[in-house]
């Protein structure tokens, strides 16, 4: 059984999750990558294994309450129920481009439940259930990775269903840093900014390996790092 600190990172079979997971690796973290597709977060686990990092993969679907509540089993069996930092990686941006879910004016019920399901409540989910497990660690770090789209403070057209569920988000992170104030425990909220990813796109301004900083700066903050914030390039976003 590794005595490394653990890390587990969701959507982490491509993009950000996959960047992340290799950059906590390097950093002396045990990383569980999970994904909901057994084949590609298999794949991704390999390809960082291949390169002598210590990653295991865990099959798992955010959105499934049954799935996630298969996550601290897993992490007592395997690491004897330790757990130092959670990165809330997965998300999705219901809707086709060019399709009726791009608009509020448009938007449907299933679409804006997609999105909560998993941008909101599969982070909220999976939080409360690895919560013993950082307890147990003495404290750690909870990292729900959001957007610059999610801002009331700058609050534009286009992806309702992503931006809402994003601003809930945020919203959750708060909360969960209010009631963990008097543990060991930082929560925080990360902008990666528009970043080079499936979802942002080739013609994004970012690399992936500029927007996953912040998210490797707020899971690995020192013990008197900022709780309840909300940041892009190291530095604090109005909400």
């Amino acid at each position: 059984m590794t005595q490394q600190p653990v890390a587990l990172v969701t959507g982490a079979n491509r993009g950000l999750g996959f960047a992340t997971s290799a950059e906590l690796a390097r950093r002396g973290y045990h990383v569980v990558m999970t994904g909901r597709s057994e084949v590609k977060i298999q794949d991704a686990a390999r390809a960082l294994q291949q390169k002598g990092l210590a990653v295991t993969p865990f099959m798992v679907n955010v959105a499934d309450a049954s799935d996630l509540s298969r996550i601290p089993p897993m992490l007592e069996e395997r690491f004897g129920g330790r757990l130092a930092v959670l990165v809330n990686n997965a998300g999705i941006m219901p809707g086709l481009p060019g399709g009726s879910d791009r608009s509020i004016l448009t938007v449907t019920p299933d679409a804006m439940i997609e999105g909560f399901q998993v941008n909101l409540l599969g982070a909220l989910m999976l939080s409360q259930a690895v919560l013993p497990a950082l307890r147990r660690n003495g404290g750690g770090r909870i990292v729900n990775v959001s957007t610059g789209m999610a801002q009331l403070s700058d609050m534009g057209g286009g992806q309702p269903a992503y931006r809402v569920s994003k601003t809930a988000l945020n919203a959750v992170t708060r909360i969960f840093a209010q009631e963990l104030a008097n543990e060991p425990i930082k929560v925080n909220c990360a902008c990666p900014g528009w970043v080079q990813t499936d979802m942002g796109g080739p013609n994004a301004p970012r690399t992936v390996e500029e927007g996953i900083d912040i998210i490797v700066w707020l899971a690995t903050l020192p013990d008197d790092g900022p709780t309840g914030g909300f940041f892009r390039d190291r530095q604090p976003l109005p909400w």
